[in-house]
């Protein structure tokens, strides 16, 4: 029957008139469609006939939408690669063929960290500048140099992104899940090489907290909207940084061996009590955003009210009241099919 009236409803549709429920309306009429007689399924082959028949034309835009945006995406990532691997290209050249002194090499450094995407080679950038550093210790004791590269490193790979946790818990894991790598195949030094990677991370992210406050107070319009849309979470993120620091480092000693663990669990109850520093600063940072942008989260949560009142809010509204009607009337019907097994006994 469903197939009939679908095919019926298809000879009939009415495109030419003006509104969608004039055209519904005058194609139920037309094929005398009684939806209380029908069953669920023809109900469902009914709502769809009309859905496909109405939103073709859309349908097939959207899908040419996102055959589009693929192939964007492929032709953004394929660009982006170029992109790094040209800067690569350009720094190669001047490190090797025009820049001659130390001091102008390390500054070159300085300007390379801040041009390229750090997190596509940040493992390997770190195994690079731990080794670098075993290979040049001529004392015995890598902590001082090790620990202000992978500070660097943190600090470079941290500041230019959004603070959210899930972004830094990945950059803060990659740079210690390859100091462990390195730690196991070094076990002599493996405590130094741990040591030195703990406190140049907590570091690295305690600069770029200070420096994101600092941006703060002088950041555009533009920017305090973007950040206002992410308002409660950096807030609450803020708050907790002393925490996410500790889990990153208890995970990932859970996922090593016993020795690297019992290293790490040592060293990070011995951090515990040195994490004022990073505690304060985010705390200081929680309160400048505070107290610079409540008004600006007071408008956008403004806006959020005005969006509940949309026709999408009050759809899903809708919808959620005849979710509830329909467990209701299942709830009911349990009951008396319960009642009515009883009453028979």
């Amino acid at each position: 029957m469903a197939h009939t009236i679908n095919d019926n409803l298809e000879a009939v549709y009415n495109k030419r008139l003006k509104t969608i429920d004039k055209r519904i309306l005058s194609a139920i009429e037309e094929i005398k469609i009684d939806f209380d007689s029908l069953t669920l399924e023809e109900v469902r082959q009914v709502a769809t006939s009309i859905i496909d028949l109405e939103t073709k034309t859309l349908q097939d835009d959207v899908q040419a939408l996102i055959d589009k945006k693929e192939a964007i995406e492929r032709e953004l990532e394929k660009k982006s690669d170029a992109l790094q691997n040209t800067k690569y290209t350009i720094f190669n050249v001047l490190e090797d063929e025009v820049l001659k002194s130390e001091n102008t090499l390390a500054k070159l450094h300085q300007v390379k960290l801040q041009s390229i995407d750090l997190y596509d080679i940040l493992s390997e950038m770190v195994e690079s500048a731990i080794i670098t550093a075993l290979e040049k210790d001529t004392h015995g004791d890598i902590t001082e140099s090790n620990t202000e590269v992978i500070k660097e490193i943190s600090y470079a790979s941290i500041k230019e992104g959004s603070l959210n946790t899930i972004r830094v818990r990945k950059i803060l894991s990659t740079i210690l899940v390859t100091a462990i790598d390195i730690a196991e195949a070094t076990p002599n030094r493996g405590e130094q090489i741990l040591s030195s990677t703990l406190h140049g991370m907590r570091s690295g992210l305690i600069k770029s907290i200070d420096r994101f406050k600092k941006r703060l107070e002088f950041m555009p319009l533009e920017a305090k909207h973007i950040l206002i849309e992410d308002y409660d979470t950096i807030i609450e993120d803020l708050n907790q940084t002393d925490t996410l620091f500790s889990q990153v480092v208890t995970t990932q000693a859970q996922k090593s061996s016993k020795e690297i663990e019992n290293t790490l669990t040592k060293l990070n109850h011995e951090m515990a009590y040195d994490l004022e520093e990073l505690i304060l600063i985010s705390k200081e940072t929680a309160d400048i955003m505070k107290s610079r942008f409540s008004v600006f989260a007071k408008n956008a949560m403004k806006q959020a009210d005005i969006a509940m009142h949309s026709s999408t809010a009050q759809e899903a509204k809708r919808m959620g009241m005849q979710v509830f009607g329909v467990a209701k009337v299942a709830i009911g019907n349990a009951i008396k099919s319960a009642k009515d097994a009883i009453d028979k006994k």
